[in-house]
This record gives C-alpha cells, sequence and structure tokens, in this order.
C-alpha cells in the first residue's frame, strides 16, 4: 500500500491489489515465465530437439514391442491354465462322487448294524435307543414338517440408480438364523440340503462357500424341518423370518416357506468321540522321604511341591 498527498495535506491512500487477486491475474510463477522467455530467445539447437524425438520414438517402440510380447506369452499359457482348470474341476467332481458314495454305503452299513442291535436287545430297551438316537440325531427320522427354501438373487443391480443393490447371496448366518428360529418354532430335527443337524454342528463359511460340519453345501437352499402342526406358523411369527422377507423384498433374494407331508430326514455321520482319561499316577520322590499325615488335632506337615514344608 503506498500513500501520496492530496488536497488539503491530507495523504490519499492508493491500496495494491491483494495477494489472491494477484494470483488470479498472473497464476505463472515468475521463474517458469523467465525460463520459457530465455527459451524462446535462446532456442535449442536442431540437433537436440531431433536426438530427443529419436530417443522418445525407441522407448515407445520398445515399449510397443514388450506389451505385444506379453500378451503373446498369455495368449499362449491360457490353454494350458484352462486345462489345468478343468483338470482340478473334474477332480472334486469325482472326489464328491466318492464321498457320495461312501456316504451312502456308510447309511447302509449304520442301518444293518440298528438292525443287527435290535435283533440282540430287547423290544423296550431298542425303542428306548431308537428315540435317543432321533433326539441326538443319529438316526433316521420321518414325519411332518416344514421347508424353508432360500436361494440367492440374481445379480442385475441398476450401476447407476443402486436398484437391487445390497448382499444378493445366502449368508451362512441367514442359515443359522432360520435353523435356530426353526427349533425355537418346536422342530424335533432340523437338516440343511440333506445334512443333519445335531448338538455340535457348525455352519460357518470359507470363502464364498457355506460349511455344514464341515461339508460344502451350494444353493438353492433347503432347511427341513420336522416338528409339530404349530410349528410353520411360529417359524413365520419369529423375528428372521420378518428379516429374511424384508431382505428378499429389498435385494430379490428368494425365501419361501411350506408344509411338507412325510418328511424323511437322513442320520448325521457318527461323531468322533473322545474320552476322559484319570491322570497318571505321581512318582515317588526320589529322596525316598514320606509325608507325615495329620494327627487328629490337625496337626502335621505335608511336603510342598518344592519339597519343603510349610
Amino acid at each position: 500500500m503506498s500513500a501520496e498527498r492530496g488536497d488539503g495535506g491530507r495523504p490519499a491512500r492508493v491500496y495494491a491489489p491483494d495477494f489472491l487477486t494477484e494470483l488470479f491475474r498472473n497464476p505463472l510463477e515468475p521463474g517458469y515465465v523467465a525460463a520459457a522467455e530465455r527459451k524462446r530467445r535462446n532456442p535449442p539447437p536442431a540437433w537436440r530437439t531431433r536426438s530427443a524425438r529419436s530417443v522418445s520414438l525407441v522407448v515407445l517402440v520398445l515399449l510397443g514391442f514388450l506389451l505385444a510380447v506379453a500378451y503373446r506369452q498369455t495368449m499362449e499359457e491360457e490353454p494350458g491354465r484352462s486345462q489345468a482348470r478343468s483338470g482340478l474341476v473334474e477332480q472334486i467332481k469325482e472326489r464328491e462322487r466318492q464321498t457320495d458314495e461312501l456316504s451312502a454305503r456308510a447309511d447302509q452299513l449304520r442301518e444293518e448294524v440298528g438292525r443287527q442291535r435290535d435283533a440282540a436287545l430287547s423290544g423296550s430297551t431298542a425303542a428306548r435307543l431308537r428315540d435317543l438316537e432321533a433326539g441326538t440325531g443319529m438316526g433316521r427320522v420321518r414325519g411332518d414338517g416344514v421347508v424353508v427354501r432360500l436361494a440367492d438373487a440374481p445379480g442385475d443391480a441398476d450401476a447407476v440408480t443402486g436398484t437391487g443393490a445390497g448382499p444378493p447371496q445366502v449368508l451362512y448366518t441367514d442359515l443359522q438364523g432360520v435353523a435356530n428360529a426353526l427349533w425355537s418354532a418346536g422342530a424335533e430335527a432340523v437338516a440343511i440340503n440333506g445334512q443333519r443337524l445335531t448338538a455340535t454342528s457348525t455352519i460357518r463359511s470359507a470363502g464364498k462357500a457355506i460349511l455344514v460340519d464341515f461339508r460344502p453345501v451350494t444353493g438353492p437352499y433347503e432347511v427341513a424341518a420336522i416338528g409339530p402342526g404349530s410349528m410353520k406358523r411360529r417359524f413365520e411369527q419369529s423375528r428372521i423370518a420378518a428379516l429374511m422377507r424384508e431382505v428378499a423384498d429389498k435385494t430379490g433374494l428368494s425365501f419361501g416357506v411350506r408344509e411338507v407331508d412325510d418328511l424323511t430326514l437322513p442320520a448325521a455321520p457318527e461323531p468322533r468321540l473322545r474320552y476322559a482319561e484319570p491322570p497318571g499316577s505321581p512318582s515317588p520322590s526320589p529322596s525316598g522321604d514320606r509325608s507325615a499325615s495329620p494327627g487328629p488335632s490337625g496337626s502335621g506337615t505335608s511336603p510342598s511341591p518344592s519339597g519343603g514344608g510349610r
């Protein structure tokens, strides 16, 4: 800001442009302006300009050559990867088929063991054992029940408006909630896609796969339960049923409940039992010292873990 003398002897104030006004008026740094002016006055020689252009052209040609080589190698390796992927898929399908055959064989052997056991036991004892197996999931059961069906929603969400946005897949927590709600509604036996649930069953996720007792299940998912006639009404009044209906309305996920007559649920695999064993007897002291037993008055000492009395 500068000041000059005006009429009457008083200084007249003159305001210089502020910083922002000057920045918008002259946005370029003065040093860059000076460098551009020097380059305009003293242009570089023609050979330097031609050299720079030649180097740029060579670099572009090398980059294009490298990209072409990488693309060709990728396309040449694609059939091998596809073949390896197809081989892995075939191996997985073969292992699944073998697992299904072994499971069916195990069910047949289990039924044979049950018939032999029933023949060896008395009538009341065999009936009591069958009731326990049905309650614990170790035996096959039949009866009227309910089937809850859940299926993934189609992935057709609008990328602009977001219509249909949300989790379109069935989560393992959804199956957990449905199974627990069916138990609360009075279910006596529950199975997910043919996998019978017991007191030690687990429903987890591994990546995008859902595991029931460490065996993968795929959609659509059917949670079948055998129970009283009021089970369907009580389940539909549960919190999880209301939540799944809301999710189905918002995301397009499929959710339905229906009653089924004469439903059959398979038996669960035999559990791996664990038995408790008593700890080994303590080894005698190397010094052979005997601890004194307390007398009638309660006096006496016993050795501490370190071997000394207290």
